[in-house]
C-alpha cells in the first residue's frame, strides 16, 4: 500500500469522524499511526446493523435474569414504569456524554472525564470501569458454573444441565467446565482487537436471548390458559418501614440493566458515519427495553411471589407442562450461552481501562501483542480465580450496582454537565462553542440525576445491610 492509498483511504474516513483528534491516554480508543497499524486503515467502518447488536449485548447480560424479582418487590405496574424510566434516563445521560465528547474533541470517556476533572477524574472513571465489570464478568462465569454444573444452596443441591444428563462425573464438575469454557471460548474471543469484530458473536448472543423469552413467553400462555397462574399484583406490598425501604433494593438491579456507558465511544469511534451513533443508542435502548419487560412481565406471571433473585433457578423444577424437562434444560442452556458471548464485549473496555490505568505513557495496546496478551491472560486469571473461590457473589452484584454501575451510568454524565459552563443564549458562539454549554435544563436533569442516585442507592445500600444484620442475628435471639 503507496502513501498516496493511505492518505486517500484517510481521507474516504473523514465522514465518520474526525479519526485524527486522538487522546493517546485515553483508554476506549485504538488509535492507527503507524505502519504497524496498516491492517485497521483497512478496516471501513462498523455498520449501523453491528453497533446495534454490539451496544445491545452490552446492555443485556446477567441483570435481565433478576428483574422478574423486582417486579415481586414492586409489582407488575409499578416495576414495567421503572423499567421505562430507566431506559428514558440512561439515554438522556447517554446523550450529554456524546454531545460534550464532540464538542470537546474527545474520543472517549475517560478522556472526557480528563477534560472535566483533569488527570484524577480519569483514573477514578478506570477504576469504577474495573471494579463493575469485573464484579459482572465474575457473576457471568458462576452462573455459567451454576447451569452446566449445578450448585448447593441451604443444604439443597440444584443440578446442572451436564449432571442431569450424564450424572455426576469427574468432567462435568465446576472447576473442570469453567476451565474449559475459559480456554476454548472465553480467551479465543478476548483476542479481537476491534470491538466491531465480535457484531456476529453479539448477534447470536441477543438470539439466545430472545429464544429465553419466547420459552418464557410460550410457558406463561400455556399455563395461563389451563388456568395455571393467578392475577399478579400491580403494586408494592408495603406494610411498614421496613417493606417501604425495600423498595430501593431494586434500584441496583435497575441500574445495573442499562449500564452500556463505557462501551458507547468504542462503537462510536469504530462506526462508518458516526452520525449514527443517536440512532444506534435508541434502537439498542428499545430493543433491550422490549426484551426486558416481556421477561419481566411473563416471568413474574409464571412464577408470582414465588419468583427467585435469579430466575433462572426457578427453572429447576417441573413446570406442569409436558416437555417440562426438555423446556428447563432449554431456558438454561440458551442463556448460559448468551453470557458466554457476551463476556467479551464486557471483556472488551475492562482491558482497555487497564492497560490504561497501569501504562497511560504506552503507545496503543491494539499495536503492542505482548502487552496484550500479558493484560488478556491476566484479567482473565482473576476472573476465574474469583468465580471458582466466590460461591455466591449476588450481595455484592447488588453492591457493585449501587456503587460503581451508578457512578458510570448517572453521577459522573451529571457531574460533567454541572461542570460545563451555563448560557442562556447561542448568538455569535461557534459551533464547539454552542455544543459545548449546559443548558439550564441540563443542568436540572443534571442534579436530578445526582440527587436520585445517591439518595436511592444509599437507601438501598443501608436496607441490604439492615436485612443482613438481622437475618445473621436472628437465631441467636
Amino acid at each position: 500500500m503507496t502513501i498516496g492509498n493511505l492518505a486517500s483511504k484517510k481521507e474516504e474516513r473523514k465522514s465518520r469522524k474526525s479519526k485524527a483528534i486522538v487522546d493517546e491516554k485515553a483508554p476506549l480508543l485504538p488509535k492507527r499511526q503507524d505502519a504497524a497499524a496498516a491492517e485497521f486503515d483497512e478496516f471501513n467502518g462498523a455498520s449501523f446493523t453491528g453497533a446495534v447488536f454490539n451496544l445491545s449485548t452490552t446492555i443485556v447480560g446477567a441483570g435481565i435474569m433478576a428483574l422478574p424479582a423486582t417486579m415481586k418487590v414492586l409489582g407488575l405496574g409499578l416495576g414495567i414504569a421503572m423499567i421505562i424510566f430507566m431506559a428514558f434516563l440512561t439515554q438522556a445521560s447517554i446523550d450529554l456524554l456524546l454531545r460534550f465528547s464532540r464538542a470537546g474533541k474527545s474520543s472517549s470517556y475517560g478522556g472526557l472525564m480528563g477534560d472535566s476533572f483533569g488527570k484524577y477524574g480519569k483514573i477514578l472513571l478506570q477504576i469504577c470501569v474495573m471494579i463493575n465489570n469485573i464484579g459482572v464478568l465474575i457473576v457471568y462465569m458462576i452462573i455459567i458454573g451454576d447451569v452446566l454444573s449445578g450448585t448447593s444452596s441451604s443444604g439443597v443441591h440444584h443440578s446442572g444441565v451436564l449432571e442431569g444428563w450424564f450424572g455426576d462425573q469427574w468432567w462435568n464438575g465446576r472447576t473442570v467446565v469453567l476451565t474449559v469454557t475459559t480456554l476454548c471460548i472465553f480467551a479465543p474471543l478476548a483476542c479481537f482487537k476491534r470491538i466491531d469484530s465480535l457484531r456476529f458473536t453479539s448477534a447470536l448472543s441477543v438470539a439466545l436471548a430472545v429464544v429465553f423469552l419466547v420459552i418464557t413467553v410460550g410457558i406463561a400462555i400455556i399455563k395461563l390458559i389451563s388456568g395455571g397462574v393467578m392475577m399478579p399484583r400491580l403494586l408494592p406490598d408495603v406494610t411498614d418501614l421496613t417493606s417501604f425501604l425495600k423498595l430501593f433494593t431494586v434500584v441496583p438491579v435497575l441500574v445495573t440493566a442499562y449500564i452500556c456507558h463505557y462501551n458507547v465511544h468504542s462503537i462510536d469511534n469504530e462506526l462508518e458515519d458516526s452520525t449514527q451513533i443517536k440512532g444506534v443508542v435508541q434502537t439498542s435502548l428499545a430493543l433491550c427495553s422490549t426484551v426486558y419487560i416481556m421477561t419481566s412481565f411473563f416471568g413474574f406471571l409464571l412464577f408470582g411471589d414465588g419468583t427467585l433473585d435469579d430466575v433462572l433457578a426457578n427453572y429447576d423444577t417441573n413446570l406442569g407442562i409436558p416437555y417440562s424437562s426438555l423446556l428447563n434444560d432449554a431456558v438454561r442452556v440458551s442463556y448460559a450461552a448468551h453470557l458466554m458471548l457476551v463476556f467479551p464485549i464486557v471483556f472488551y473496555p475492562l482491558r482497555l481501562n487497564l492497560d490504561g490505568l497501569l501504562f497511560p505513557s504506552s503507545r496503543p495496546l491494539v499495536l503492542d501483542n505482548l502487552r496484550f496478551a500479558l493484560v488478556s491472560i491476566g484479567l482473565i486469571a482473576v476472573i476465574f480465580l474469583g468465580a471458582n473461590c466466590i460461591p455466591s457473589i449476588w450481595d455484592a452484584f447488588q453492591f457493585t450496582g449501587a456503587t460503581a454501575a451508578v457512578c458510570l451510568g448517572f453521577i459522573f454524565p451529571a457531574a460533567i454537565t454541572l461542570r460545563k459552563p451555563m448560557s442562556s443564549s447561542s448568538i455569535g458562539m461557534s459551533f464547539r462553542d454552542q455544543h459545548n454549554i449546559a443548558t439550564k435544563k441540563d443542568k436540572i436533569l443534571a442534579l436530578f440525576m445526582i440527587v436520585l442516585a445517591v439518595f436511592s442507592n444509599l437507601v438501598a445500600i443501608y436496607s441490604d445491610a439492615y436485612a443482613l444484620i438481622k437475618k445473621n442475628s436472628s437465631p441467636r435471639e
